[in-house]
């Protein structure tokens, strides 16, 4: 029985036991051939070939075994073959030792002399001499975990030697056929579990493989061993025999061995005195010879730094410490003598990854994608990844098919991550090394590998690692100073598209513009000048962007170039070459704005970030450019950064995200692009009627027919994300299925388009943008033919009609040619053998093999190279021959089905223009349906704005209600509004407290908004002139990181208002001067409000619990007191809130009511209205009014305006208006 197994041990690869011995295992030695001998666990695991008796109370699933001499003889052909996954986790019965017997010790390790990559390592660190301790008995449960194994670069051939040499019914090949270091190697058995507290049960093969291409003996350093004893058939007793413990290789197995048997910590390894010892006696000094060297710790369980000097002090590429001003932490300094300890692959690591420093990088290797050194760390800490080891480094490993999955839980965390994708395949690499140099270096030893790019949470452009449909905006920012003000420069792209934004401006001191491009695009990554932008604009940067935004600063010049590089660069590289002309042609909007310094040296540093990302080309070569102005003077609504965070347009204050918000609620888009443009619509509402009663127009022409609206949007439903997919075909990086998806969409634009002609014909907006629509039929008609769409579909792959790719007709009968032969060759052995059931089977990467029944009887010169318990499979020298011509074929030609790939991407992107016309078209349609549905989703009442063109401004709604409140509150209470026309332009608006001020305000400017966007509004009815900008001025917030108080940024956003406003503005002020003293707060308000109303003469409501101030602009021509709805139960210190607005003004603002009703101790109420009564400084005031409204009291503001008229040198401090109101004023009193 023993003959048997040894005889099976050598011939079957279908299954691998996972306790077999160990790759390259010197038969007869019992020597750990690893270049490194970690502990004395992988010196107990070799045991003498004689070794072969059974003890009794072994574990009754053990069974003896001989080791086949005949490893000794394998010949290098052999090494060169792979386990397959199918063999990964064989747990078929195994031959073990029993761990009574003990091996002859030898302290020397064996050097893997066919290793590459790992030779120079392995032979540096090699370790001469062992002290072990064990420190558990082997009966210890271990959780089976499989996981991926892999070989490294380089020691493949060893791997699979050492795989070959350990299967039970295996005949390997003669004929040496290379297999790449990189695939994957699935073998339960081939992990080096040396460490006992080591819970690595993943099946990973050691970069340093245990595997020796030759197999040999070496003189042990032991005096000479004694013949190998048989084993006994009882247990020897401690002192008299030798036991060996199990390998713990094969702890997986051990659960099988009863704890009894176990003499592991009887053990202690001395080379010149070979004795065992009692548990009890370990405490004994070792010999002197045995304690001279430590086994070598594992890298996954020591620091980087213990394994690499020279990352205990880290420098930049420039030798700069962290804590020098020009430190680049995307660099780090190698020292040069420290490459001559590396192996070819961990110089292939470090030669990239030291240019990274700052970046995640994911290394592919086979079907893997690893993460080494500090990466490894991070993705172990983030994300409990199993730490193991990679040559002489720790590593994590995620399977290919999960790295977009993996990126994305990177880039969420706020890391840049790199990828490191393999150029080559192992048949490419061994094709490459055959027709090249016949001497190779020590680096094409091994796959090449090349950084494929960087991906960062603001320049994704895969759609599956995009987190939803808006864009995501990676901005280059100059700052510099113009005749004593900011001047700014900036350049933003949204990378999933390719579409840029350029712009220029001049700003002013509280950088209202800047503040406003921020809140606007929201940038999720920021390239910025070093040491060049100015304090505020970095506060604004940081108070409005969220904590995962990653910050990019570049040197001055070099790196952030200034106009003049940027234009040089962008003329030389070809970004900008014409297709016909081949010459360089600037994009029209680019070129407009060529001598603008600023913004070119802005979008140099943009360009030199994403150079580095090694997407700069595919972007800027789509010739995408917008110009961008944060505030458009002319033609549209300004809606400033402070404004939209006030009236919570895109993010609520509660939480910052999108409930119950206006974007929220208009957004009914259809289409991913289509989202993106309203979103645009809602930053820059019109301000040009016309252009908004054509956006209305369409509005009722759509909710007419309904049966239209809802046939678009079925059309348009599952439309994929064209806007991105063009962008990636340009780039030619997108997959078939998605090609697909595209022809497929553009298809369906084309047949909509025709569904939609029934409106065409007439004049309206409508109708301009069907008839804008261009041809698609002309451009789609090539592509209904020229592949296979199920096959692109299905096998994700781009197979050409015949006739459309002559190269790859050719191969594909030259693969047609093979097969037939390999076929011809079946047939013509059926008929020599007699056998029809003859037939080829692919095992693994191993395929043809031909599969005989037992029962035949083949030739001597076919090699068996793996069997069942039925057949067997075989391979000779024609066969041979015709595999091989086969796999080069198929090498070649999944080169050229990449090619032809390119091929189809590039002539799809010769209609570039045309694509991206029909996306805009259907995305303003979709944007137009997204106002039709919200308009008709108002419920009743709600109606069409109207717009008038009158000189004096005005702002009327009749029983308005909050649109964002529609659906959450069923009995919201609706109120008229009217500011302007025939009334005063100013509401100055009093009430208790929570009695529904700021509702009335944040409702008023919603409407407004909504109306000229193009939307209906919630009311009754609803008439206003168009307005040009709504700035606000609500809420007490302070700005601590700022280092500005609750009053400094009131009056910061006051002075924009009354710096910014005019005659067509709405102004609304909440509660101005709370900050402050009551004396300053209401001498501020009222100095504002005056202002406001008699010379900006802006359209508002000015909120406050200042009631003084109401006797103080009680005869105000543009001023009129308002005032919420209250009823007050005194008795029981309550108020009812009625919701409703009216003339007059607020007895009071409750506040101790307010606070009863909170649930304030009644005793703390009563000693308040105390106080209240006896020092509350706006009491004070009142009634020093009221006394002065006894005589002859002329407010403070009109005392103010005459004195102006009236002293030489002030006069043009009242304009026209200002003295209209005056009169107005005077009138009245």
């Amino acid at each position: 029985m023993a003959g048997k197994t040894t005889e099976a041990a050598a011939r079957t690869p279908a299954r691998t036991p996972s306790a077999a011995k160990k790759p390259g295992q010197a038969p007869s030695t019992g020597k750990p051939s690893g270049g490194k001998q970690q502990s004395i666990l992988g010196f107990f695991s070799r045991t003498p070939a004689a070794a072969s008796a059974s003890a009794p109370n072994s574990s009754p699933s053990v069974k003896p075994t001989t080791t086949p001499s005949a490893d000794k003889s394998t010949t290098p052909s052999q090494f060169l073959k792979e386990t397959t996954k199918s063999k990964s986790n064989s747990m078929a019965p195994v031959s073990r030792r029993t761990n009574n017997s003990t091996p002859v010790p030898s302290s020397d390790a064996i050097e893997p002399t066919g290793s590459q990559e790992n030779r120079d390592v392995s032979t540096a660190k090699r370790s001469t001499k062992s002290k072990p301790v064990l420190q558990s008995s082997p009966t210890r449960k271990v959780k089976k975990v499989v996981s991926y194994a892999e070989s490294s670069d380089e020691d493949d051939q060893d791997v699979f030697a050492s795989l070959k040499s350990r299967r039970p019914q295996q005949r390997r090949s003669q004929a040496a056929t290379l297999e790449d270091d990189d695939e994957d190697v699935y073998d339960a058995g081939a992990n080096q579990v040396e460490d006992e507290d080591d819970e690595m049960a993943d099946f990973v093969v050691s970069d340093e493989s245990d595997a020796p291409s030759k197999s040999k003996k070496r003189k042990r350093a032991a005096p000479k061993a004694p013949a190998p004893r048989k084993k006994t058939t009882a247990s020897s007793p401690a002192g008299s025999d030798y036991g060996s413990p199990p390998d713990f290789d094969e702890v997986d197995l051990m659960e099988d061995i009863p704890a009894p048997t176990s003499t592991a910590q009887k053990w202690k390894y001395d080379p010149d005195n070979i004795q065992p010892s009692d548990p009890s006696s370990r405490v004994s000094q070792p010999s002197k010879k045995s304690s001279t060297h430590k086994p070598k710790a594992k890298a996954h369980t020591s620091e980087p730094e213990d394994r690499y000097p020279w990352l205990a002090k880290i420098l930049d590429g420039n030798k700069n410490p962290p804590d020098h001003p020009d430190f680049e932490p995307g660099s780090i300094y190698i020292p040069p003598g420290a490459y001559k300890k590396f192996s070819a692959f961990e110089t292939q690591y470090w030669d990239i990854k030291k240019n990274l420093w700052d970046t995640v990088v994911f290394f592919k290797k086979g079907k893997f994608y690893e993460l080494y050194e500090n990466d490894a760390t991070i993705g172990h800490q983030l994300f409990d990844l199993k730490l193991t080891d990679r040559v002489n480094m720790r590593m994590v490993g995620v399977p290919e098919s999960s790295l977009d999955m993996w990126v994305n839980q990177f880039v969420a965390k706020g890391y840049k991550v790199a990828r490191v994708d393999q150029m080559e395949s192992a048949l490419g690499k061994e094709m490459r090394e055959r027709g090249g140099k016949s001497k190779v270096s020590k680096a094409d030893k091994i796959i090449h590998r090349e950084l494929a790019c960087i991906l960062t949470g603001g320049t994704l452009v895969d759609g599956s690692m995009l987190q939803d449909d808006m864009a995501t905006y990676c901005a280059a920012i100059k700052e510099t100073v113009v005749d004593d003000k900011p001047a700014f420069g900036i350049v933003f792209v949204d990378a999933a598209t390719g579409q840029f934004f350029i712009s220029e401006f001049e700003d002013d001191v509280d950088l209202t513009k800047f503040e406003t491009f921020v809140a606007q695009t929201s940038p999720r990554e920021l390239v910025l000048e070093k040491s060049r932008l100015s304090a505020k604009a970095l506060r604004i940067l940081k108070n409005n962007t969220g904590p995962t935004t990653i910050w990019n600063y570049l040197k001055p010049g070099t790196e952030f170039w200034d106009a003049d590089t940027t234009r040089r660069e962008l003329d030389c590289n070809g970004y900008f070459v014409s297709e016909d002309s081949k010459e360089e042609v600037w994009p029209e909007k680019l070129e407009l704005a060529k001598d603008k310094d600023l913004l070119m040296s802005a979008l140099g540093g943009l360009t030199h970030y994403l150079r580095f990302l090694k997407i700069e080309r595919s972007l800027l070569s789509q010739r995408n450019f917008e110009a961008y102005n944060p505030i458009h003077r002319n033609g549209t609504l300004i809606l400033d950064g402070q404004t939209l965070i006030n009236l919570e347009i895109f993010s609520n204050t509660a939480n910052g995200g999108p409930e119950g918000t206006l974007f929220s609620l208009l957004n009914r888009c259809i289409t991913p692009f289509g989202k993106r443009l309203f979103r645009q619509w809602v930053c820059h509402p019109l301000c040009n009627i016309r252009k908004i009663n054509e956006r209305l127009d369409a509005v009722d022409m759509l909710n007419a027919d309904r049966a239209t609206l809802a046939q678009f949007s079925s059309n348009l439903s599952k439309m994929p994300d064209l806007e991105r997919l063009i962008s990636r075909i340009h780039a030619g990086s997108c997959k078939a299925e998605d090609f697909v998806r595209v022809l497929e969409g553009f298809e369906q634009i084309d047949y909509t388009m025709n569904f939609l002609g029934a409106f065409g014909g007439g004049n309206g907006l409508v109708d301009r943008l069907i008839s804008a629509m261009p041809d698609l039929k002309d451009p789609l008609g090539y592509w209904e033919t020229a592949f296979d769409r199920k096959r692109a579909r299905e096998g994700k792959v781009l197979i050409p009609a015949p006739g459309i790719e002559e190269d790859f007709d050719n191969s594909q009968a030259e693969l047609d040619r093979i097969r037939g032969e390999l076929d011809g060759l079946l047939q013509k052995q059926q008929t020599a053998l007699k056998c029809k059931t003859l037939k080829f089977t692919d095992v693994g990467k191993e395929i043809y093999q031909i599969e005989a029944p037992k029962s035949v009887k083949v030739p001597n010169t076919w090699r068996q190279m793996s069997a069942t318990a039925n057949v067997k499979r075989y391979y000779f020298k024609e066969l041979d021959a015709l595999v091989r011509e086969l796999q080069e074929a198929e090498e070649t030609h999944s080169q050229i089905v990449k090619d032809v790939a390119l091929r189809f991407f590039k002539r799809f992107d010769v209609d570039y223009d045309v694509w991206l016309q029909a996306i805009r078209i259907i995305s303003q349609l979709d944007c137009l349906m997204s106002l039709a549905k919200s308009s008709s989703a108002l419920g009743h009442p709600s109606c069409r704005p109207e717009f008038v063109d009158d000189e004096r401004s005005v702002v009327k709604f009749e029983e308005l209600r909050h649109p964002c409140m529609i659906n959450n509150v069923d009995d919201f209470i609706p109120n008229d509004i009217q500011l302007g026309g025939d009334q005063a332009k100013i509401n100055l608006l009093t009430g208790a407290n929570a009695a529904g001020k700021s509702t009335v305000l944040r409702m008023s400017c919603i409407a407004v908004i909504m109306a000229q966007i193009g939307c209906h509004v919630p009311a009754i009815s609803a008439t206003l002139t168009p307005v040009d900008r709504i700035m606000s001025r609500l809420g007490a917030n302070d700005n601590i990181f700022a280092a500005q108080s609750t009053f400094f940024v009131e009056l910061s956003e006051t002075k924009k208002i009354l710096a910014e406003a005019t005659p067509r503005s709405l102004v609304i002020l909440d509660e101005l001067g709370r900050g402050t003293s009551s004396y300053d707060g209401v001498a501020v308000a009222q100095a504002v409000l005056h202002h406001v109303a008699s010379h900006i003469g802006c359209v508002g409501f000015f909120a406050t619990h200042y009631h003084s101030l109401a006797t103080e602009f009680e005869n105000h021509p543009e001023v009129r007191a308002r005032r919420m709805q209250i009823q007050v139960d005194e008795e029981n210190r309550r108020v009812t809130f009625l919701y409703k607005l009216e003339d007059g003004v607020a007895e009071g603002s409750f506040g101790m009511h307010c606070a009863a009703m909170c649930g304030i101790p009644s005793k703390v109420i009563e000693s308040a209205e105390v106080a209240a009564k006896e020092w509350e400084h706006t009491s004070r005031l009142k009634e020093s009014l009221e006394k002065a409204k006894s005589g002859c009291y002329i407010p403070l503001g009109v005392l103010s305006d005459v004195a102006s008229l009236l002293k030489p040198g002030r006069e043009e401090e009242m304009n026209e208006r200002g003295i209209e109101v005056l009169l107005g004023a005077i009138e009245a009193l």
